[in-house]
């Protein structure tokens, strides 16, 4: 039979023993995650994921707000070729302008002179014309 310090003593050394192979555990677990690849992979599961929930907030703020969203991107793509407007828009205006003045013109009655029955020419008929 044993001594009850002996027994005492391989109790420690046992418990001992299961600290110490929990400690390696740790201790290995912890420089697994401190390589430079598990740190990569933990850094892009972190971002993909801050990715996803940007774009699902994007997403639903232009599901609730289409109409503002769609002015502003307008404005910016205005604001983006603002420079070339600034040169053709002037050009594009006197044009429509031009236009506008031509066919006012054509349409003001009372300007034109009345055409004479001489003037009208005979219109030949359908079964007329020369065959």
């Amino acid at each position: 039979m044993m001594r009850p310090s002996r027994t005492r003593l391989i109790n420690a050394a046992r418990r001992s023993m299961i600290q110490r192979a929990e400690l390696q555990r740790k201790l290995g677990a912890a420089r697994d995650a401190f390589k430079p690849g598990a740190l990569l992979s933990r850094g892009k599961y972190r971002v993909d994921e801050k990715v996803d929930d940007a774009a699902h907030a994007v997403r639903e703020q232009f599901r609730s707000n289409r109409l503002p969203i769609a002015l502003a991107a307008a404005a910016g793509v205005a604001w983006l070729f603002r420079e070339p407007i600034k040169e053709h828009v002037p050009k594009v205006g006197r044009k429509i302008q031009e236009l506008a003045a031509s066919v006012a013109e054509r349409l003001r009655p009372g300007e034109a002179e009345p055409a004479d029955d001489d003037d009208i020419g005979y219109l030949e008929e359908d079964d007329e014309a020369v065959q």
